[in-house]
């Protein structure tokens, strides 16, 4: 896609129609897991799309849906980074204190999307995972990434994709127990 960057108005939109359009849907299913919300969730790829559109001609053609969820995953980041609170030095009293009004403390955005999505047992499994796992066999299991798109997603390599994929679904097995869960052909 280098030729992109001698392009006019009509092949930007021509490469974006190609290559961004096609891969909407999968960018809302994550923006959803990671915002927990569908509007946050439309917000976040909204503006995605514009540094999408805007970067379209320093694109380099390969991995466009692993390059845009990377757009998504950094755009979520800098929006969240401008509402960063100030930081707190006194960690004992933050977590000695009480939630206000008695409520219980707010679970992360993927923890509510992975329980909306995933029933039951195998909902609290996955939850129940490091958010590194989590994040990995949401990517390549729940929306069908491979494993050099999770990688750039994630910006680790793909071998730790790898791993991080196998133990998180043998951990998910494991807390299944063998009511859920049969090994190659065996019977529970």
């Amino acid at each position: 896609m280098s030729e992109t960057s001698t392009l006019d108005e009509a092949g930007r939109r021509r490469a974006f129609a190609e290559i961004v359009e096609p891969e909407i849907e999968v960018m809302l299913r994550v923006a959803r897991a990671i915002t927990g919300s569908v509007t946050d969730a439309e917000d976040l790829v909204q503006e995605s799309l514009v540094r999408a559109f805007r970067a379209i001609d320093r694109f380099d053609g390969r991995h466009p849906r692993a390059w845009l969820l990377t757009i998504v995953r950094h755009t979520n980041a800098n929006l969240h980074r401008r509402r960063r609170p100030v930081v707190i030095d006194d960690w004992e009293l933050v977590h000695s204190s009480r939630p206000a009004f008695g409520s219980a403390e707010s679970p992360s955005a993927e923890d509510v999307y992975v329980m909306e999505e995933l029933d039951g047992a195998l909902g609290s499994a996955v939850a129940a995972l490091d958010p590194r796992f989590r994040s990995t066999l949401v990517l390549v299991d729940v929306h069908d990434l491979s494993y050099a798109e999770a990688a750039a997603v994630l910006e680790v390599p793909v071998g730790t994709v790898m791993s991080r994929l196998s133990r998180a679904r043998e951990r998910v097995r494991k807390a299944l127990g063998p009511t859920f869960t049969t090994t190659r052909g065996e019977q529970p």
